[in-house]
């Protein structure tokens, strides 16, 4: 599996990411193409070898007209829609990123996303390192990312709702379930498009991955500082775990004085909130007391979603929190025809494995009760079903859900492109 490591030691931002795919990499002829089919007018990327901190890395600049444009989300998917340079799979992660960034705003301001419109990362420059992430990304072939801890900065940033705190809201809505990092300099590090590729492409969050590295890309920000080179490095190589292994948290809790109906409540609640399991076990607390373990396994981008209903909802003082791996069968949902009827299922299959067949319950005994059936019967007809399709074979791996959108300013600077405001990384001025 193609494995890529973001190394931000200085945050994320559109223009540094870009600029690290293409050194590692990436096409720049191609990526040029798909911005041009944006039919952005008089738009230039720009890609220069510079020394930052005494280390050599690439530089991405976006050549445009200035321009005043205030673009919704719905102005945003026209561009990248009738790009005709752009694969469905290039679209798709761009406006991916973009609908982070509407989400997080949207939630912000009270609004919805069809309404809401962006601010700088609407902006030319924002809109090209964007696309150009996206297509850069694509084109390197890449099967998983892990990020390091990510730095948003410190101190205050200009938006065009005045000085705001950093991370500002928008950005700090997006970074929601994100391990942070604290790195001692004042500004802005991690931009609101810095957060939304984190936000859509990072399938996991740690150290290097064990891996065998290929190729190593440097992208830098605009801004100098002193003591600490303000690259982005992105690692890519081939990694050691295979394909059906991802990164999850465990969350654990221990009640002793929760009813049973307010456990079965939470439990509920967690799963529309997004958890991937969560079960209860009987144990024995201090004092003799009897109680039960409450434990929720979730993806990282929804961690602070289910930590923040467990303590409302049972006034637990503490959380436990653990990162670990599982192993897990890839799965999508078919649909066979019995002699009684269709039944739904849950195929499910490892790499080079043959695929399982797992009768939907509702379906079958929906059938049964219709029909008079006996239920075993229909279970063993859609089984039967199942087997007779031809080319049962292993499918083709399902596209990678980054809601990690999981769920993801409008201030629209990038944290090294104007992507915030149009801010600096570290002074305002649009790049980091």
């Amino acid at each position: 599996m193609r494995i890529a490591w973001f190394e931000c030691a200085t945050g994320l931002s559109g223009d540094m990411t870009l600029a690290a795919l293409i050194d590692a990499g990436a096409d720049v002829a191609v990526v040029r193409k798909a911005i041009a089919s944006l039919n952005l007018p008089d738009v230039v990327l720009r890609v220069e070898t510079v020394i930052k901190g005494g280390f050599r890395s690439l530089h991405a600049l976006v050549d445009h007209p200035e321009q005043h444009a205030h673009r919704h989300y719905t102005d945003i998917r026209r561009i990248v829609e009738q790009a005709t340079a752009l694969t469905a799979r290039q679209k798709q992660l761009a406006l991916q990123m973009f609908l982070a960034v509407a989400e997080a705003e949207a939630r912000v301001h009270g609004s919805t996303v069809e309404n809401i419109h962006f601010h700088e990362v609407g902006a030319i420059d924002s809109i090209v390192d964007i696309v150009g992430v996206a297509v850069a990304f694509d084109l390197l072939g890449i099967d998983r990312v892990v990020c390091n801890a990510i730095p948003p900065g410190r101190g205050f940033v200009k938006i065009d709702h005045g000085i705001c705190p950093i991370p500002a809201p928008g950005t700090a809505e997006i970074l929601k379930g994100i391990p942070l990092a604290d790195i001692p300099i004042e500004s802005e590090l991690t931009t609101p498009t810095g957060a939304a590729i984190a936000k859509t492409l990072a399938d996991s969050f740690g150290p290097m991955p064990a891996m065998t590295i290929e190729a190593i890309g440097c992208g830098c920000g605009t801004k100098t500082f002193p003591e600490r080179a303000n690259v982005l490095r992105i690692f890519i190589g081939t990694a050691s775990v295979c394909a059906d292994t991802e990164h999850v948290v465990m969350l654990e809790t221990n009640l002793d004085d929760v009813p049973g109906e307010t456990i079965g409540h939470v439990r509920e609640r967690l799963q529309s909130a997004g958890a991937l399991d969560v079960f209860v076990t009987p144990v024995q607390m201090k004092k003799d007391r009897p109680g039960v373990v409450l434990s929720v396994l979730c993806r990282p981008e929804v961690v602070a979603r289910c930590e923040d209903l467990v303590f409302a909802e049972t006034g637990t003082l503490g959380i436990r929190r653990l990162q670990i791996q599982r192993s897990v069968q890839q799965r999508d949902i078919v649909e066979v025809a019995t002699p009684w009827g269709k039944v739904r299922g849950k195929r499910a299959w490892r790499t080079g494995l043959q695929p399982t067949f797992s009768p939907e319950f509702d379906d079958c005994a929906r059938l049964s009760r219709d029909t008079g059936v006996a239920l075993r019967d229909i279970y063993r007809a859609a089984e039967s079903a199942f087997a007779a399709i031809p080319g049962t074979a292993t499918p083709a791996p399902l596209p990678r859900d980054h809601d990690h959108m999981h769920d993801h300013d409008h201030h629209g600077h990038d944290h090294h492109g104007h992507d915030h405001h149009g801010h600096d990384h570290h002074g305002h001025d649009h790049r980091h």
